[in-house]
């Protein structure tokens, strides 16, 4: 059986990170990724989808994006700068790699569809993307029309001539409202009344939100969304849907019917499609052997260690959700799994 000191699960912004810090300190590590091209879930996402926040915020270590200050990057451009990332540093990539199960008591045992490997230590950057959430609704079994989550989204073109309902407060619903509603009729259903007076991004900001997030994680809290802390960021998309009266929400609904949604008060609503703009979780079911939450729901990382397990560090999670956030999480993670020796 194959052995690594370190095993990176994941090749998305987290993980790409923590291989190039791995490289600089001459580690002995191989990163395993479910995809079978470079560019993450970034080769997924929506057509129209756009990094919020400036390249000077988002390149990974080591390498500044080819492109200009204010210009927002789509997925497409993401996923190629990621590939090119990779060849840049010469990454040991190996994909297609699905790991299923990570393991043991001593050696952590990874089971993977392409067979097994060892490793003294794991750093898991798999995000979120991989597993989507849709929330449970009575009814949504008997639904007649479309339903689908923001994962299966492409163009709002599909969706031409419709009534489309969009549940979700964050920004992939405001933006997905967006534009669909340009070429369909919407209703936009929330938990709670839906912020849309997030202010610009600032470096100041984005330290606080980390902050804040990362107490929360710190004490083994459940992750909340990133929007009940920025609000909806203001594109000038969701601006001009403010204009046309489209991003008025309304109350989540009770239950599904087969012809649309229904509330308790009696209010029905007829729809051809339910899309589900309600987030993702964090992609862990793979290291579920090792029990690494606590007894409030969450798990506890202090700085990307794994409180449960000194062999685990988490990048990606919590705190370091997003391209903004990974440097400095891949770089302790990076530098406390090689001095864990």
């Amino acid at each position: 059986m194959r052995h690594v000191d370190i095993a990176v699960i994941g090749a998305g912004q987290a993980g790409l990170a923590s291989a190039y810090y791995l490289r600089r300190q001459g580690a002995d590590f191989v990163v395993l990724d479910r995809q079978d091209e470079p560019g993450g879930a970034w080769r997924h996402v929506w057509r129209s989808v756009r990094l919020v926040s400036p390249p000077i915020y988002t390149r990974l270590p080591g390498l500044a994006w080819d492109l200009p200050y204010d210009h927002a990057p789509s997925g497409a451009e993401v996923a190629a700068y990621f590939a090119d990332y990779e060849k840049r540093f010469d990454l040991p990539i190996e994909r297609p790699a699905r790991v299923r199960r990570v393991s043991g008591d001593g050696q952590l045992l990874l089971q993977t569809d392409k067979g097994e490997l060892t490793a003294r230590a794991v750093i898991n950057a798999t995000g979120t993307w991989d597993h989507p959430f849709v929330p449970s609704i009575p009814g949504a079994a008997s639904f007649r029309g479309r339903q689908l989550h923001t994962a299966a989204y492409d163009v709002p073109d599909d969706f031409a001539g419709q009534h489309v309902v969009v549940v979700g407060g964050g920004n992939s619903a405001a933006q997905i409202l967006a534009e669909v509603s340009t070429v369909a009729r919407t209703t936009w259903v929330t938990r709670r009344p839906p912020d849309l007076n997030g202010a610009p991004t600032t470096e100041s900001g984005l330290v606080a939100v980390t902050d804040a997030v990362d107490e929360r994680v710190r004490a083994g809290l459940p992750l909340k969304s990133v929007v009940s802390y920025t609000g909806i960021g203001r594109t000038d998309a969701v601006v001009a849907a403010e204009k046309r009266g489209v991003m008025v929400a309304r109350p989540m609904f009770d239950r599904i019917t087969p012809a649309g949604i229904a509330w308790n008060e009696g209010e029905t609503l007829a729809a051809d499609t339910i899309l589900w703009c309600t987030g993702f979780r964090p992609t862990l079911a793979h290291l579920a052997p090792l029990h690494l939450r606590g007894p409030l729901g969450g798990i506890v990382v202090e700085d990307t260690k794994v409180a449960a397990d000194p062999r685990i560090f988490l990048v990606g999670y919590g705190p370091s959700a997003s391209l903004i956030s990974s440097h400095r999480a891949a770089r302790h993670a990076a530098t406390y799994a090689v001095r864990r020796r």
